[in-house]
């Protein structure tokens, strides 16, 4: 995610404001057809509910001992490793679906439940799938570009895989405090992590665009396993490469 947004950022720039380039640039996306609602919607997630609810409760959860809260989180990765088995069988990826499988059984006996990752120290590294990404490997259309209260931004089939991927262990739905537990641990710990890209976000042109380009970014990487096609889009920038010395001195 860091990445992603290292990137975006690179691209969007910092140097001027949105009053300053309102009509030089257009930020919609044909992604997006519901950007009115969804800018509402980052609005009131931004406005309100951040800064009174989420950054309050994630700086005091950073009090903590950050051990502790290594551990807690570590638990709530380690009940995603069944549907990580699941979602990569389907995708015919054996491997990774057995190494799952093994991370599951070695952190839930000898990492006493996940709370300690003793795969990782093992060399059993994570092989992470979601159904969202099984769905797009098939074909299934993204859907609309969506901003949700508290949770962000997300695509149907993204948001959606997370309901399937919930009900394949079956402690998720069989006990509603463990479920909205671990949301919480997951919600809390990766926003103490975003609080050092506070100022990138600041600096960008437009906050909305900048954080649904770093999605769509995040998102096509993990379908495609680190390797996104390149997307039509950005074909303009090669045309930058046809310029040489003498054109760009008669510009001047």
């Amino acid at each position: 995610m860091l990445c992603a947004l290292v990137a975006v950022f690179a691209l969007t720039g910092c140097a001027s404001t949105p009053d300053e380039t309102e009509n030089e640039f257009d930020f919609s996306d044909e992604r997006d057809p519901f950007e009115d609602f969804n800018r509402v919607m980052w609005d009131f997630n931004r406005d309100v509910l951040d800064p009174y609810v989420a950054l309050p409760l994630a700086n005091a959860y950073e009090n903590i001992p950050r051990p502790a809260r290594r551990g807690l989180y570590n638990m709530t990765e380690n009940l995603l490793e069944p549907a990580s088995v699941v979602n990569n069988s389907l995708q015919g990826k054996g491997k990774p679906a057995a190494q799952s499988f093994g991370r599951f059984l070695i952190n839930t006996t000898f990492g006493v439940f996940g709370f300690f990752d003793v795969a990782s120290k093992m060399g059993v590294g994570q092989e992470k799938e979601a159904f969202g990404e099984t769905l797009a490997v098939y074909g299934v259309p993204d859907g609309p570009y969506i901003m949700l209260p508290g949770l962000g931004p997300t695509v149907v089939i993204d948001r959606g895989g997370d309901f399937v991927d919930d009900y394949i262990w079956p402690m998720s739905f069989m006990s509603w405090p463990l479920t909205i537990t671990r949301y919480a641990i997951r919600g809390l710990e990766q926003r103490i992590e975003l609080k050092n890209l506070e100022p990138m976000l600041e600096n960008a042109i437009d906050e909305y665009a900048f954080v649904r380009e770093a999605y769509f970014s995040t998102w096509l990487d993990k379908v495609y396993d680190g390797n996104p096609p390149e997307r039509d889009d950005w074909d303009a920038w090669d045309d930058w490469g046809d310029w040489d010395e003498d054109e760009w001195d008669d510009e001047e």
